[in-house]
């Protein structure tokens, strides 16, 4: 298996928010589990490495995407509601809470 830095389903794109920004190239059903967005970093206790996956993402305060701490450290990102194909993903930058 190829590493794969983004699911086949989106792709990176101009973003009226800034910069560039993740696009659903098809509908993602609510509930669907993207990816990873950050992994712990082994050479600082409590920091975090962004994932191509999350480097591209950005800020909503009505986001489409909601973040999950998983068992061994990582942050990923699930739809929140089913987002259709066009639409930019979003989410809401903290590290601290779950939104």
């Amino acid at each position: 298996m190829s590493y794969r830095p983004l699911p086949d389903y989106l792709t990176v794109e101009n973003s009226q928010i800034q910069g560039l920004g993740l696009f659903a190239k098809e509908t993602i059903n609510k509930g669907v589990m993207i990816g990873k967005i950050h992994v712990p970093d082994p050479n600082q206790e409590g920091e975090y490495i962004r994932t191509p996956l999350g480097g591209f993402g950005n800020h909503s305060d009505e986001p489409n995407c909601s973040k999950i701490l998983m068992e061994d450290g990582t942050w990923w990102i699930f739809a929140n509601r089913d987002i259709i194909g066009g639409e930019e993903l979003t989410w809401s930058y903290t590290l601290y809470e779950i939104t």
